[in-house]
């Protein structure tokens, strides 16, 4: 893919530019589902850091090409074939870098507006639920489904679902469940709904004002989601002390909702899910987002070196055979000790800003 430099940092596969009173970053990768990388991540926060002292850009706008995608995660082939050679430092320094770049979106001091058109997940939730308007189209779906691949809800992500409404941080965390417009914005990983063919206006405006409040007058309600009618069952076996009580409650009861919820829980690797469990509700009590991406950070340091990172990468992304071979099955088995060794602070190498 050509290398597009027209503003402060570019890198393959993002458009850092200014537009009027913007700075605008576009995710240009559309063929890959526009997986952000650590080259994108290092471009994207060479950008923020740039315009934050530039008095001529009032606000950052992020969007992505392509219809399909915002940003379905990271890139995390190359990382996988790294990890298989026993060279775990690539991963551990992208995820720092990915890391930071998410605390400095949280942290930035001017109006940050996310247009999260298709595919939002991992990653991409990074790049948008830390800002400080969200829009979702009729084309978004929104989801953090690394259980799946035994990882974490990670960039932020632990608290932006300890943030949600009742249980519904841990029931998305341990599911993956995907959301469309509506739920998102009740679990808060967007504010508002836009649809797709008002984005080019919405965009003009934002360039030429420097005001968010430029485009209240485009934003539309979505259609009714699943969510808010599931709130009363989710709180309830969500509320349990640990994964495997979540399990046992939700197939005592029976229900369909239960027992399709349990089959999504066990998908996912055993540890992912405890240490998951964890982390949203370590967040809900400390609800920092430094202090969540460093708990974040220790089990992603250790991912491939310790964890199903390497396993779930190989049935998912590589092999494709969505049959991963976790390596504690059922969760019922999974000791307590490696879920406190996961966590455990990493000291010299723990996460700093």
């Amino acid at each position: 893919m050509q290398v597009i430099d027209e503003g402060p940092a570019a890198a393959r596969g993002v458009i850092v530019k200014k537009g009027g009173a913007a700075g605008r970053i576009t995710l240009a990768k559309p063929k890959a589902l526009n997986a952000l990388d650590h080259e994108m991540a290092l471009a994207i926060e060479a950008a923020l850091a740039e315009w934050a002292a530039d008095e001529t850009v009032k606000l950052v706008v992020i969007d992505a090409q392509g219809e399909k995608a915002f940003c379905a995660g990271g890139d995390i082939a190359a990382l996988y074939h790294e990890g298989k050679a026993g060279r775990f430092g690539p991963a551990r320094r992208f995820f720092a870098d990915e890391y930071r770049m998410n605390r400095a979106i949280a942290r930035y001091q001017k109006p940050y507006v996310a247009f999260i058109d298709g595919i939002v997940m991992g990653g991409g939730v990074g790049l948008s639920a830390h800002g400080d308007l969200k829009i979702v189209t009729e084309r978004s779906m929104v989801a953090m489904p690394e259980c799946g691949i035994g990882l974490i809800p990670d960039v932020g992500g632990s608290l932006v679902l300890a943030r949600a409404p009742g249980r519904l941080g841990e029931y998305l965390g341990l599911t993956g469940f995907r959301m469309k417009a509506a739920d998102a914005i009740l679990a808060g990983f967007a504010d508002r709904y836009l649809p797709a063919a008002k984005i080019g206006e919405a965009i003009g405006r934002l360039e030429e004002t420097g005001d968010p409040a430029a485009i209240a007058d485009l934003f539309e309600t979505p259609e009714g989601g699943e969510l808010e009618g599931r709130m009363a069952e989710i709180n309830r076996f969500f509320a349990e002390p640990d994964a495997a009580a979540i399990l046992a409650a939700l197939e005592a009861d029976g229900g369909d909702f239960a027992l399709q919820t349990a089959k999504l829980i066990r998908r996912g690797s055993p540890l992912s899910v405890a240490v998951t469990l964890e982390l949203v509700r370590a967040a809900r009590a400390d609800p920092q987002i430094e202090t969540a991406l460093q708990r974040e950070y220790r089990y992603t340091h250790r991912a491939q070196s310790d964890g199903d990172f390497l396993e779930g990468t190989r049935a998912v992304v590589i092999d494709k055979d969505r049959n991963p071979r976790w390596s504690s099955t059922p969760i019922e088995d999974l000791p307590r000790e490696r879920v406190t060794a996961m966590l455990a602070r990493l000291e010299e190498d723990e996460l700093a800003f």
